[in-house]
């Protein structure tokens, strides 16, 4: 997921937001291998999942959106930065 921090949102509320949803929602799902936050030189975000499989991204995107972390999180998004990609391993 690529994004840009929403007008207004400080770089410390998000790394806040990011920290809680990473720690009470990524990671309690089943098969997610590693997921790390990153900032561009621009000031543009990245999250990097890495799954066991594609099933099991598929699933958590089923309850992405009934979480209140991952509603903080996203409310902090400029949302017409948001994009998201999936990308599968070729080794």
């Amino acid at each position: 997921m690529r994004f840009r921090l929403a007008e207004g949102t400080s770089e410390a509320d998000f790394l806040a937001a990011d920290k809680a949803l990473q720690e009470e929602f990524a990671y309690q799902q089943p098969g997610l291998l590693r997921r790390t936050t990153a900032r561009g030189e621009d000031g543009s975000w990245i999250v990097v999942d890495l799954w066991a499989s594609a099933d099991a991204s598929r699933a958590c995107s089923r309850r992405w959106d009934d979480d209140p972390h991952v509603r903080r999180f996203m409310a902090m998004l400029d949302p017409t930065s948001v994009e998201i990609d999936r990308y599968e391993p070729i080794d």
